[in-house]
């Protein structure tokens, strides 16, 4: 598998590719949106779009190494 390109990490995904990406339900990404608690997402007029870089650096900003420890991404 190739790695992403630089266009393929900026191309706008609907919230139901995003969640698909994610493995998460619609209306849990739409639940986090709401609380502020989901990736960086963009509107245009009424609809919303994600980009597969925001959704990886919200999905790295969630890692774990044990229930007590959290792993923080390397900048």
């Amino acid at each position: 598998m190739k790695p992403p390109s630089d266009e393929d990490e900026h191309t706008l995904l609907t919230t139901e590719e995003a969640a698909t990406f994610l493995r998460v339900t619609r209306s849990t990404l739409d639940h986090y949106r709401c609380v502020g608690r989901g990736p960086i997402y963009r509107k245009h007029g009424v609809r919303v779009f994600y980009t597969r870089a925001s959704l990886i650096r919200w999905s790295q900003r969630h890692a774990y190494s044990s229930t007590s420890n959290r792993v923080r991404p390397k900048s």
